[in-house]
């Protein structure tokens, strides 16, 4: 059984809500990552592979953060340009390719760890309400994606 909900006023649409909120997350983070002259898919293009602390190749990187050849390869390509990644090859087979995190990119992980922790002490709100609400908008996600696959 689904959701019965007739669209009313704006102001109480979830996807103006999640929309809204889009829209301050990217003003928030492009204010923080001004001075690493990164973007927002730039930072969680770092974040991914921070976190497998591996060489990943374009098509795992792309799945990991749910984005398509047309917009990860002009996004890959400035990213090497600014020196923050590198392509690699592999050996066995050339059609292949790894992104790997570069010297700068390992040497500026802590620094901009910090600096996003610091910009979000300034957000009102505690580490346990944060979780929640990720685990929230995770499942308003899924619960939509799995609806529109049936």
């Amino acid at each position: 059984m689904g959701l019965e909900h007739v669209p009313n006023k704006l102001d109480d649409e979830l996807c103006f809500a999640i929309y809204t909120a889009q829209k301050i997350y990217n003003k928030f983070y492009a204010g923080a990552l001004k001075e690493y002259k990164l973007t927002y898919p730039q930072y969680i293009t770092l974040l991914a592979l921070w976190e497998t602390g591996e060489p990943m190749m374009i098509k795992e990187l792309g799945a990991k953060l749910n984005l398509d050849n047309g917009t990860l390869t002009p996004l890959l390509k400035r990213m090497e340009k600014d020196g923050w990644i590198e392509r690699n090859h592999s050996l066995e087979d050339a059609r292949k390719v790894f992104i790997c995190l570069t010297k700068k990119a390992k040497q500026k992980k802590c620094e901009i760890k910090n600096k996003m922790t610091s910009c979000f002490a300034a957000v009102d709100m505690t580490a346990s309400e944060y979780r929640k609400d990720v685990e929230l908008i995770k499942t308003i996600g899924k619960s939509i994606e799995d609806g529109n696959t049936k």
